[in-house]
């Protein structure tokens, strides 16, 4: 396609669009009669399909096809197709005249003449192959990309919709979340969340920050097809077209239970070996300061000693000041516990027993309103312990659960056996521990106070009420016992104290038997007549168990043998002294049976109460009357 200037350099519009399409270098643009054979040839077609004008125009334009294209007619369709349509646009292989081929963009345009009859075709072809080899690049890495995602199972991976819906779904996010593809496709990701947090908008929340801020990153948990929760870290990124425009968003979320359940252990262990250090060079603190405290109270004590053999008269404010320097003894032998420098006396013991001989003392420390019970497990391991400290140290338990419940409520005291992991109590070592739990039901404690329960001095009572030093010794003397003890408490739900003692293998000392003693039982609802009741006993000589109402009785009858006397209240809320002396007829006949009450014995008769059939004594009883009513 060669045009000749005009004479004197007038170009004419034909001439100047024949000189446009002959300079255009990046397409092949060239005439084709209705037969399909090449009329005109420019200088791109030139460029890359090889051939010269002169090698082409003439020849049909089939030849540029590839062999397979040509057996199948595509060159014919091609021309039948921009007849029928008006044009025929495609994308395909082409051939060079050196055998090459380059992947082209064709247009095929028919050209008409004035009067509507066909003069040929235009066609226009590009070559497009570094494009096409940049698209089948860009399609070969996304589809690695896709193999990528769908390969990792420790990642659940996928896309939602701008509005939230899930549109596709890799392999990891199956195995996490437990769905199939076909099962959560197209619906809300909002089903992951917890109850909670759909109902507070939390999805809705979290993809308007991703779509505000371009990202969203948090932890929390999340449910699984299964409906169990599992903690997870969501990462959440707003994915937007070239113009800016949202269409969707890349989330990732990673299940991190364990690493979240492993970092809350070492947290603890830290936390516990903290508090174990602060609570050792208190100790250590302490010590020293009560060994130095208990110096000065031998100066004093020894003096006073030699006052009083040179001014014997004085003996009233003598004996104050005696009574100053014990307080402050007993204080300093409270610091030393605490400091774990008392010396101890461990025997090898059966918990069980210390304290079901130690009951009627804790009874006694608490109020009527208190309802006290024992749990003791069967088979407990032997453990070595000081027996007067160990009852201490539970007595100041009780008395501190006492405290807490100044309108009354339940205290429930629990042994058993347990076997511990490494850091699951404190810094205790792994093996085999006698757990004793003291429950209450009080006011309970704020973390505040929980924290620092054990520290001494640290107190929460008005003053005058206690010294803070109670728990700081029973925390010391556990401690010095090869132990540890916990604490749990909440304001509004009680308090708990657990403590560990390790088990030693042997065989633990036996209460020494009271071959001299017989044993009397005491059931009264009135702590005030128990007490009276039981010094009577113990001055006949009988060795005295006591129980607040008829429950706790046939308890202490199931633990503890040889029980010859029951000494019972007729009248007491729950079960009745009667109902509470036949059942012991029955379960134990060689137990004598006394029965008393405020109420003369006709009046009870009259009330279907047969007390006949067991020894009965009026209140107020005397000395006498029971020792007449027992023999």
């Amino acid at each position: 396609m060669t045009a000749t200037p005009a004479p004197n350099g007038n170009i004419t519009h034909e001439q100047r669009f024949e000189l446009l399409v002959s300079g255009i270098r990046d397409y092949a643009i060239y005439l084709i009669d209705p037969q399909g054979y090449i009329s005109s040839w420019n200088t791109g077609a030139e460029r890359f399909k090889g051939y010269t004008a002169q090698e082409v125009i003439g020849t049909h334009f089939s030849q540029f096809y590839t062999p397979e294209d040509r057996a199948a007619g595509l060159p014919a369709r091609a021309l039948a197709t921009a007849l029928a349509e008006g044009k025929f646009e495609s994308e395909g292989w082409r051939v060079r005249k050196d055998g090459t081929r380059f992947w082209a963009n064709v247009v095929i345009d028919p050209v008409y003449a004035p009067d509507g009859s066909l003069v040929g075709f235009a066609k226009i072809t590009r070559d497009i192959t570094e494009q096409r080899l940049m698209q089948e690049e860009l399609l070969a890495s996304e589809q690695r990309f896709r193999i990528l995602v769908q390969g990792v199972t420790d990642y659940a991976i996928y896309m939602l919709s701008p509005a939230g819906q899930v549109t596709n779904w890799n392999a990891g996010a199956e195995r996490i979340k437990g769905y199939a593809a076909h099962e959560v496709i197209g619906q809300s990701f909002g089903m992951f969340y917890t109850p909670e947090e759909q109902a507070a908008g939390r999805p809705q929340q979290v993809l308007a920050q991703a779509a505000r801020d371009g990202k969203f990153e948090g932890e929390g948990w999340r449910m699984r097809k299964d409906g169990t929760r599992f903690w997870a870290h969501v990462v959440l990124d707003a994915i937007r077209d070239e113009h800016g425009q949202l269409i969707g968003f890349a989330k990732i979320t990673r299940d991190i239970t364990e690493k979240r359940a492993a970092g809350e252990a070492l947290e603890q262990a830290r936390a516990a070996l903290f508090q174990s250090q602060k609570m050792e060079a208190i100790g250590q603190l302490t010590g020293g300061i009560a060994h130095d405290f208990n110096n000065l109270l031998s100066v004093l004590s020894s003096g006073l000693d030699l006052i009083r053999t040179q001014y014997p008269g004085d003996r009233k404010v003598l004996e104050s000041m005696r009574r100053a320097i014990d307080r402050g003894s007993t204080m300093t032998q409270q610091l030393l516990s605490f400091a774990r420098q008392q010396p101890l006396a461990p025997t090898l013991h059966n918990l069980n027993q210390l304290i079901m001989g130690f009951e009627a003392v804790l009874q006694r420390a608490l109020s009527s309103a208190i309802h006290f019970e024992l749990d003791l497990s069967t088979d407990i391991g032997n453990v070595l312990v000081d027996e007067a400290r160990f009852e201490a140290a539970l007595l100041n338990l009780v008395v501190n659960a006492r405290d807490a419940m100044p309108d009354g409520g339940q205290l429930h005291l629990t042994t058993a056996n347990v076997s511990l992991a490494t850091h699951q109590v404190g810094t205790l070592p792994p093996g085999r521990y006698v757990r004793i739990c003291l429950a209450d039901t009080g006011t309970g404690m704020p973390p505040e106070v929980r924290r620092r329960v054990f520290e001494p001095f640290f107190t929460t009572k008005p003053v005058g009420r206690g010294t803070g030093l109670g728990l700081a010794q029973v925390h010391g003397f556990i401690a010095q016992s090869g132990g540890d003890i916990e604490v749990e408490s909440a304001v509004g739900q009680g308090t708990t104290f657990r403590m560990y003692l390790p088990v030693y293998d042997g065989v633990a000392e036996e209460p020494a038997p009271h071959t001299d003693l017989e044993r009397v039982l005491i059931v009264e609802d009135e702590p005030d007549l128990m007490d009276v009741a039981a010094e009577l006993f113990r001055s006949l000589g009988y060795e005295v168990l006591t129980a607040a109402n008829g429950h706790d009785a046939l308890k202490i009858l199931e633990r503890t043998p040889n029980i010859d006397v029951l000494f019972s209240d007729i009248m007491m809320p729950g079960m009745s002294g009667v109902e509470l002396a036949a059942q012991v007829k029955d379960q134990y006949p060689a137990t004598k049976i006394v029965l008393a009450s405020g109420y003369p014995q006709p009046a009870l008769l009259a009330a279907d109460m047969p007390i006949d059939r067991f020894t009965f004594v009026s209140k107020p009883y005397r000395l006498s009357e029971i020792i007449k009513r027992l023999r």
